[in-house]
């Protein structure tokens, strides 16, 4: 008997099993560990996710997010929110790359994607708990997955892209969840109008937003922001000592990668001048070199003039402008290098890298070059464009910095909104109507299987519900009542297009409130929002590098 006890208690002692492979001590041990890693994997980004969901819905709360530097932003845009919150946690990154790739992919919908992933794990954390293996999980949230896409496009109102009022309610209740809600009927039909402008009907999947131009102004109200036909620059005219030129009829417009200054020696050379007459000789060069470039300029019949911005010396001299404003030459130096292609495009010119080169068919063709006051500066408008190409450029305005950042920010989720309709011509309506029938549905088909396939999609179909709860929590609702009173519409054949009408607090028909959102976004936040809970999922173990 006392052998007996001392026996077990040396196997106590030795942590509940041997050190050869096999024995259940050892091997709970080891299960017990990787369960540990892949349920702090799934609350960090949980938690990650429970952060942003106050700010889901037209009713979401704004986040205020200090720099280091203190600098300050003002938003409920997911994608921004996450990108800029300091993620240390390894599982709370991918996280902030899953709304990186829903901003990329749709542009809208950022925060949404990330809420249903901290919903998707929650589900994920109660399944393992009762013991189901996280690759039935995995495979069973793809298979859901599959089925919730296929069902989404059943549902789906097909659109017309030359139809602009539907555009822009598409647009407006992309709006309808930011800062600057309010401005929402002047940002749509902009957004609407750039994208109609820019769009190639031969080929609808290559929309580039790098097309439409947003100058930001400070000054005046997001009221005054406005789409202009044509060009807009950044900077004002250059000019010499004299007034300078600030309007130019009939412009005929160069784009010139050189500079109009006296070449320097290298870094490491110098010129010493100890004679007048010596001096005299290279400021008459300096001379007779700047005139000899602005006559080549002006025999061209150029009268509007672009200077690529230099870092080697100064793009025009005082001397420079000087001659150039005696040849009645516009003047607008400090091009970005980044902005060269957009210019190009838009006023159908070369850009010239050489004197010699420069040519009269190399020039773009414009009927009207004006400097106009924008707010506290100048903008340069060019109208009247001959041949213009497929650009457009928007002039946003805002009363301080932070209003201007969030309307731009705004304005590209409206742009990326009606780039998806482009791109796949198919809306479905919002207020949490798709996600509620997506649940009912796959709820249904749960049923039709067996086994812990039935259990998982069940889970996911669960999961789905976590849209509409956040929109009736956010906006002050009874959420267990609201969801309760939407499933049970949704169960009754004909009721697809019920949602939440935040608005008046109750459950109404969203497709008559002209609450619609593309397809694409609903569609790429299910697959990218379940791609990474499988991917965290499927994480059991944390080995550090070198």
């Amino acid at each position: 008997m006392a052998a007996a006890v001392s026996t077990k208690s040396s196997s106590a002692g030795n942590g509940g099993g041997r050190q050869s492979g096999g024995k259940v001590g050892e091997r709970y041990a080891d299960d017990k560990l990787k369960h540990d890693i892949r349920i702090s994997n799934m609350t960090a980004a949980k938690k990650l996710a429970d952060a942003i969901r106050t700010s889901l819905g037209p009713r979401g709360m704004d986040k205020m997010m200090v720099s280091e530097k203190n600098d300050v932003t003002i938003t409920n845009d997911g994608a921004t929110i996450l990108s800029k919150m300091k993620a240390t946690h390894p599982a709370a990154k991918m996280l902030v790359e899953l709304s990186k790739s829903q901003d990329i992919v749709a542009g809208d919908g950022t925060t949404s994607v990330a809420v249903l992933c901290g919903a998707l794990l929650n589900k994920c954390i109660a399944l393992l708990a009762r013991g189901v293996h996280p690759t039935i999980i995995s495979d069973s949230l793809a298979l859901a997955c599959d089925e919730a896409c296929r069902l989404t496009e059943t549902f789906g109102i097909p659109v017309n892209i030359n139809d602009r009022e539907q555009l822009i309610n598409a647009a407006t209740t992309s709006l309808g969840s930011k800062v600057v809600a309010q401005y929402s009927d002047v940002l749509a039909p902009i957004a609407v109008d750039c994208v109609r402008k820019i769009f190639d009907e031969s080929r609808p999947d290559l929309v580039d937003l790098r097309d439409v131009r947003c100058v930001r102004k400070q000054g005046g109200t997001i009221d005054d922001t406005e789409l202009t036909e044509g060009i807009v620059f950044d900077q004002k005219t250059a000019k010499g000592a004299g007034a300078g030129i600030h309007t130019v009829e009939d412009a005929k417009i160069a784009l010139i990668q050189f500079c109009i200054s006296p070449p320097k020696t290298d870094m490491e050379n110098n010129v010493i001048v100890s004679d007048y007459t010596q001096m005299d000789r290279i400021l008459k060069e300096e001379r007779n070199y700047v005139i000899g470039l602005i006559k080549k300029i002006k025999a061209t019949g150029c009268n509007v003039l672009l200077i690529q911005k230099s870092i080697l010396r100064d793009a025009v001299t005082e001397l420079g402008m000087h001659y150039l404003q005696k040849a009645k030459i516009m003047v607008i130096k400090d091009v970005e290098r980044d902005e060269i292609e957009f210019i190009a495009k838009t006023l159908k010119l070369q850009p010239v890298a050489h004197p010699e080169q420069l040519t009269p068919e190399k020039l773009g063709k414009a009927k009207l070059a004006k400097e106009v006051v924008c707010g506290k500066s100048k903008v340069v408008k060019v109208t009247g464009i001959e041949n213009m190409g497929k650009t457009v450029s928007v002039i946003v305005r805002g009363s301080n910095q932070l209003v201007l950042d969030e309307a731009d920010r705004s304005l590209h989720d409206a742009l990326c909104v009606i780039r998806c309709l482009a791109h796949k011509q198919f809306l479905i309506t919002g207020g949490g109507s798709a996600e509620i029938e997506l649940s009912v549905r796959l709820g249904q088909w749960a049923r039709t299987l067996s086994g812990m396939e039935s259990v998982c999609v069940k889970a996911f179909a669960e999961a789905l519900e976590v849209i509409p709860y956040t929109l009736a929590e956010n906006a002050g609702l009874n959420p267990i009542e609201i969801v309760t009173e939407l499933r049970n519409k949704h169960a009754m054949l004909g009721n697809v297009h019920e949602g939440i009408n935040v608005k008046k607090g109750t459950v109404s028909d969203m497709r008559k409130e002209n609450v619609l959102q593309p397809l694409l976004v609903t569609t790429s936040a299910l697959s990218l929002a379940t791609e990474c809970a499988r991917m965290i999922l499927k994480i059991d173990d944390i080995c550090p590098v070198r």
